[in-house]
């Protein structure tokens, strides 16, 4: 082969290259992985979140009671060890005490005579159906835009930057309260056999979820674009995608085949620390009444509901906030763990 004809095939100096990226990258992802597994806190925080998924998957087998069940008799009414751990809750039976006791549920009953302890078991399908709808939405828009923004540049990079900008501009939780009321108020007084009043009958029997699932989604992918973007232009010029780009691979495949696995680390880390900010949001709507339908649980409603009555029942308030702070704060280890064995300068310590 002259010399000339080897000047014409530079492809072939890159195709080493790229493999050879393409095992280190699948390295990284192992050693991620180990240093997770080493991490007490992220392994605690998965193990609740695996656990919480498990009883919210199998809520109609765990739960002593349905959700739905109300037995007036037994309003308010708690067992003697939760009455007990509370000094400003006093019994019936002693002087001066307004408390039913009652050992037919395990954590008491709210004021319409239903079981806490099945509520806060099924409230978990709505803190969770959230936690990981509002990432696949955000990831689903977020990081296409993201993509395409940072691999075209020029002017439809600047479209979808201003796009995000003015985005931005709005508070993000008014704006999904704007949303949820306009949802409310527009769709319930919709005419029957409109797409309107079609779209209110599902959200109806997801409980009032479909209108949160949407009212999120449309404010949570600003951030991914923005990482996602950034991620783009800061590997694009690498070896690895001139590589792929001399030996005629399509734009579709350089993005998705060469950049994506190499820039979702940073992305899945930072949609796993913004999970919480999902379960609150809902947790928010439902405790101003812009959240689920009734009777479907969620812990914002019944801590709205508890916090009317926390002087006299605070066990009402206090149970469903401890099983929303543990699962937000087991998000947070997880994403603190994530953020630290996919930290590049980890690998190297």
């Amino acid at each position: 082969m002259t010399t000339s004809e080897q000047a014409q095939k530079p492809t072939l100096v890159g195709v080493p290259e790229l493999a050879q990226d393409m095992h280190h990258t699948n390295k990284l992802w192992v050693d991620a992985w180990k240093r997770l597994i080493r991490n007490r806190a992220a392994v605690v925080g998965l193990v609740i979140v695996i656990l919480s998924v498990l009883i919210a998957i199998f809520a109609p087998y765990i739960a002593p009671n349905d959700y739905r069940e109300q037995v007036l008799t037994n309003n308010n009414s708690a067992p003697r060890w939760v009455i007990d751990l509370f000094p400003n809750m006093k019994a019936k039976d002693e002087e001066g005490g307004w408390v039913t006791v009652s050992e037919d549920y395990i954590l008491g009953a709210d004021n319409l005579g239903r079981d806490l302890l099945s509520r806060i078991i099924y409230g978990s399908r709505v803190s969770l159906s959230v936690a990981f709808v509002g990432p696949m939405v955000s990831l689903a828009v977020g990081l296409i835009l993201g993509l395409v923004s940072g691999y075209a540049g020029g002017r439809v990079d600047n479209l979808i930057m201003r796009l995000v900008d003015i985005m931005y501009a709005f508070p993000t939780i008014l704006l999904v309260i704007l949303l949820m009321a306009y949802f409310r108020a527009t769709f319930n007084a919709s005419d029957q056999g409109t797409f309107a009043y079609r779209l209110n009958q599902i959200d109806s029997r997801f409980g009032g979820m479909l209108f949160i699932f949407i009212g999120i989604g449309l404010t949570s992918w600003m951030n991914t674009a923005r990482l996602a973007r950034g991620q783009v232009l800061s590997i694009r010029q690498r070896e690895y995608i001139e590589a792929a780009t001399s030996v005629g691979a399509s734009d579709f495949t350089i993005i998705f085949r060469h950049i994506l696995p190499n820039i979702l680390g940073p992305i899945v880390v930072a949609e796993t620390l913004t999970i919480p900010t999902y379960i609150s949001f809902e947790a928010f709507l439902s405790f101003i009444g812009l959240g689920v339908n009734p009777p479907t649980p969620s812990w914002g409603s019944m801590i709205a509901d508890g916090a009317g009555a926390i002087s006299s029942y605070p066990h009402q308030a206090i149970f469903p906030s401890m099983a929303l702070f543990l699962i937000m704060f087991a998000f947070n280890f997880l994403g603190d763990g994530l953020r630290d064995a996919l930290d590049p300068h980890m690998s190297r310590t």
